[in-house]
């Protein structure tokens, strides 16, 4: 069952989810979370290669504390991102244990110890910046102030956070992804979650644990030949068709390992078969 965005409070998004992951037995999926978190997932990957940093290194800032800005950090521990390298800003500020009793617990799970208050003091130093807030929210001298070969992924649409022109004015050593297809590095929940569910589907699982999540991320990162890898090219097109196959794979083996799984998959000549003998 994927769900969509509503008008609903992030806070009421997560505690719809929760109980019905807790209550039904069959995968539930809120793809702007995880949808969102996956593709984030995916495509830090390749751009970490290609900046020549790690994830158990890197200090990440991310700008939005709404259910994509929490569900992508969550899932950035599971690949080895330090939740102590993490800053999570929201329209008030970094999210510190000053705050920690003034946020809900979702943001309060990040809190961290530091001086820092705001986006501009989270970016100084950062390797990476994801936005997931609004648009026009970073300026040139935060980019500026951030790490060697930075990472950023402006998400927000129509406008991102900053703009790919304003950003590589500033830096030539940036690597940057956007949520628009009219810029290299589109991040765009499409690709994921035809190939997820289908993965899914095939063995039957009863839910979608973290570790499926993580094997969708990697999947969609290795569509790519290591060769083609580039600053323009970290993700793959959501019209190139190895993407929902290469990912069904994964997810559907992952779901296997995880005990997840009601069945084994199936292999093609199997499905055909069982289709024909019901004609």
């Amino acid at each position: 069952t994927p769900l969509y965005s509503s008008a609903a409070s992030d806070v009421y998004k997560r505690q719809i989810e929760q109980r019905l992951i807790d209550e039904l037995d069959i995968p539930v999926f809120h793809d702007d979370q995880h949808g969102t978190a996956i593709i984030v997932a995916a495509g830090l990957l390749n751009a970490l290669e290609i900046q020549g940093k790690t994830p158990d290194t890197v200090q990440v800032v991310c700008a939005g504390a709404g259910s994509a800005g929490i569900a992508t950090l969550n899932l950035l521990t599971e690949l080895d991102v330090k939740r102590e390298n993490m800053i999570l800003v929201d329209r008030n500020g970094v999210i510190s244990e000053d705050r920690k009793d003034k946020v809900n617990k979702y943001k309060a799970a990040f809190a961290v110890d530091t001086k820092k208050k705001t986006l501009s003091d989270a970016m100084n130093g950062a390797d990476v910046f994801i936005g997931v807030a609004s648009g026009n929210l970073v300026t040139q001298e935060m980019v500026k102030s951030m790490a060697e070969k930075p990472i950023i992924f402006a998400l927000s649409n129509p406008d991102p956070e900053i703009s790919p022109a304003d950003a590589f004015a500033c830096r030539n050593d940036l690597l940057m992804a956007t949520g628009r297809s009219d810029y290299p590095n589109q991040i765009n929940n499409s690709l994921c979650f035809p190939g997820l569910f289908r993965g899914v589907l095939d063995v039957r699982s009863r839910e979608i644990t973290d570790s499926m999540k993580i094997s969708a991320a990697e999947a969609i990162a290795s569509v790519i030949p290591d060769s083609n890898v580039s600053a323009d090219f970290i993700i793959p097109s959501v019209f190139d068709q190895n993407v929902a196959r290469t990912v069904a794979d994964c997810v559907a083996e992952s779901a296997i390992n995880s005990g997840v799984a009601l069945r084994r998959r199936r292999s093609r000549d199997e499905v055909y078969a069982t289709f024909m003998s019901k004609r």
